[in-house]
């Protein structure tokens, strides 16, 4: 599989629960101080018990200095595309440019419809998507957007502010139509959990993407590819662990394999118990081993 060049990152999935809001916090200054690239947020607004991912990340925010926040992934159908460009925009300026909006099709199209949006299904909900990711990328340049499509029209909206940096779009999913959409239209391809499109499915999905962008007349490799990794660090694997479980040189070689044969450059950990400590076995035992064997066997090649 390919190697597509671009700089190894890392991120950590947080918690959006509002019970656990002091140990998010302390996480996210944690992760910060690290030198993590990303914390990532989910978005089920439906939840009860979660807090709203927007809020949550302008919160985080202004909490910390340096790191990217990235929506994992944004429900389109909830957040209508001009009104999430222009709260990606206003927060990348607000952060001098630490926002990647992580963006997908919508997990469950009956909690969609139970908050009052549109229930969309397969192929209603991938033209839904491609339009709003055109929509999108005009609102963010601070272009004049006017479009009409079959699920969206926009008559004249004129994007901005413009933030320092341009705001990735990145784009989940995982069924070939949508794979289409990401290696067509995003920056990025943002892999559901490894749990559920597990590494040996992962070379398939990469194919639609760099297929799609070629009959797009793109480079695949613009397209960046970030997996969300549950596990543990520590341990054996074996009956009973979920995701990636074993000590660290195992996380570590598992993850440069990733990087190198799948064609992974971002790595989300979605730490499934003792965040506090799985953060710091990550940061310091897993991280700067992945980035030097990644370099390693790049050189070799």
């Amino acid at each position: 599989m390919t190697d597509y060049g671009h700089p190894i990152t890392f991120g950590l999935s947080l918690d959006p629960s509002a019970h656990e809001l002091d140990a998010t916090r302390q996480l996210a200054q944690a992760a910060d101080d690290g030198g993590l690239d990303y914390l990532a947020v989910q978005d089920h607004p439906y939840q009860p018990g979660h807090l709203d991912t927007w809020t949550m990340i302008s919160h985080l925010a202004a909490r910390t200095s340096r790191i990217n926040f990235l929506t994992d992934v944004a429900d389109l159908q909830l957040r209508p595309p001009t009104m999430l460009a222009k709260a990606g925009a206003s927060l990348g300026v607000l952060t001098g440019g630490r926002i990647v909006l992580g963006v997908g099709g919508g997990a469950s199209a009956d909690a969609v419809a139970a908050m009052g949006g549109t229930r969309r299904t397969g192929g209603d909900t991938v033209a839904y998507t491609t339009e709003a990711l055109q929509i999108m990328r005009r609102a963010l340049a601070g272009d004049v957007v006017r479009f009409a499509g079959a699920h969206l029209a926009v008559e004249g909206y004129r994007g901005g502010p413009v933030p320092p940096a341009p705001v990735p779009l990145w784009l989940g999913g995982q069924r070939p139509r949508m794979l289409t959409v990401a290696g067509r239209h995003s920056d990025g391809w943002i892999s559901p959990l490894n749990i559920y499109v597990p590494p040996e499915e992962v070379p398939s999905r990469q194919q639609i993407i760099d297929e799609a962008a070629r009959a797009a007349g793109r480079d695949p490799a613009v397209v960046r590819r970030i997996y969300n990794v549950i596990g543990t660090i520590g341990g054996s694997g074996g009956p009973g662990g979920t995701g990636l479980v074993g000590d660290a040189q195992l996380w570590v070689d598992t993850l440069t394999r990733w990087a190198v044969d799948l064609g992974f450059d971002t790595f989300i950990f979605w730490p499934t118990a003792s965040p506090r400590s799985q953060l710091r076995a990550f940061t310091e035992r897993v991280v700067p081993a992945v980035r030097e064997q990644v370099r390693e066997f790049r050189g070799q090649r």
